[in-house]
């Protein structure tokens, strides 16, 4: 489903990015692990269209997509979440939801005056869709709270329930399981398997956590200073040599650490 051809991000002379290539096949849950600063969110920046690339090529089922700008991967069902959830804080969960779709009639001034009935319409069948998506994720209970008071947890199901909102194709998940406690995790895990197997969602997850990985995805792709350093499953990645120094840089006698999630 997607192309990275040797991609390449630089900040002066910092090469974050420095010549990786990857295959993201379509319907799989793609774990994407390295230490810190191996390069994993520039990349994801690069693909979504946060940052543009320095040079190389990304295509979306054969179409190259290099460089185009978040909202136009949008309308293409490419999304991705961010370590840090970006929610409305002011806003309930459920009106987080409801804001997702794009095009809707109540965001022109002429339908504001004219179109009311049209307006009232979309909006409750909005609200229908974004309390399906709560019921969904497991989260209804939810639906009238302020979106900035709700845990970071919950926060996370919210972001995926955005992607949920426009039937999206391939989401990057960027540590999802970042501050967030071991039983909302396994909630976040079922949504995704859920979302995989009953939707067709195409996934790539960043992630620290091994367990989580171990249950989700395969394959496993680990990068490290840029570059991608090895695929496969995550017993195989667990094996590498040279991840394991990636890792740790003191070979496979601390091959534990590793399995551990360090």
């Amino acid at each position: 489903m997607i192309v990275v051809d040797d991609l390449h991000k630089h900040f002066g002379g910092f090469h974050a990015v420095d010549g990786a290539s990857l295959r993201i096949e379509k319907g799989s849950i793609t774990g994407l692990i390295g230490p810190n600063g191996a390069g994993k969110t520039t990349l994801f920046n690069v693909i979504a269209g946060v940052l543009s690339p320095t040079s190389g090529r990304v295509t979306m089922e054969g179409e190259d997509i290099t460089g185009l700008p978040p909202h136009a991967l949008f309308h293409k069902g490419l999304l991705r979440t961010f370590q840090i959830a970006h929610e409305f804080s002011s806003m309930t969960c459920r009106e987080n939801l409801m804001m997702v779709p794009p095009g809707q009639s109540g965001e022109t001034l002429w339908n504001t005056w004219f179109g009311r009935k049209r307006i009232a319409d979309e909006e409750r069948a909005l609200r229908a869709k974004a309390d399906e998506v709560l019921e969904f994720l497991t989260i209804s209970h939810l639906a009238d709270h302020k979106a900035g008071q709700v845990s970071g947890g919950q926060k996370k199901l919210l972001e995926l329930g955005r992607t949920m909102m426009v039937d999206a194709r391939i989401v990057f998940l960027d540590e999802v399981g970042a501050g967030v406690n071991r039983t909302l995790l396994n909630t976040i895990g079922d949504a995704i398997q859920r979302l995989n197997r009953e939707r067709g969602y195409t996934f790539v997850v960043i992630e620290h956590d091994m367990d989580f990985i171990e249950r989700l995805c395969d394959p496993v792709i680990c990068m490290a200073e840029g570059k991608v350093l090895a695929e496969g499953t995550l017993a195989e990645i667990k094996a590498n040599e040279e991840v394991i120094e990636a890792y740790l840089g003191t070979g496979l006698k601390n091959k534990d650490k590793l399995e551990a999630g360090a």
